[in-house]
C-alpha cells in the first residue's frame, strides 16, 4: 500500500479514514472516528466522552 491511510485490519481489503466532528462548544476535534472505506466491512472506532468504541454500527445522521 503507498503511504497514506491505514489498512483495514479486518477486512484488508479497505483502509481506515479519519473523520472530525465538532464538539458540544463548536470546537473541532479532529479524528473521532475512523471508518473502512469498504462498504462490506464496516470497521469503526469511535472516541466518545473520552471513551473508545469499537465496531458500533454505521446510520445516517438527521442533521
Amino acid at each position: 500500500m503507498e503511504k497514506g491511510f491505514t489498512e483495514c485490519l479486518k477486512c484488508r481489503n479497505g483502509v481506515l479514514l479519519p473523520l472530525s466532528d465538532y464538539g458540544r462548544d463548536g470546537a473541532p476535534i479532529q479524528y473521532k472516528a475512523w471508518v473502512c472505506n469498504n462498504p462490506e466491512c464496516g470497521f469503526n472506532i469511535r472516541i466518545d466522552n473520552g471513551e473508545i468504541s469499537v465496531g458500533r454500527d454505521i446510520s445516517t445522521s438527521v442533521k
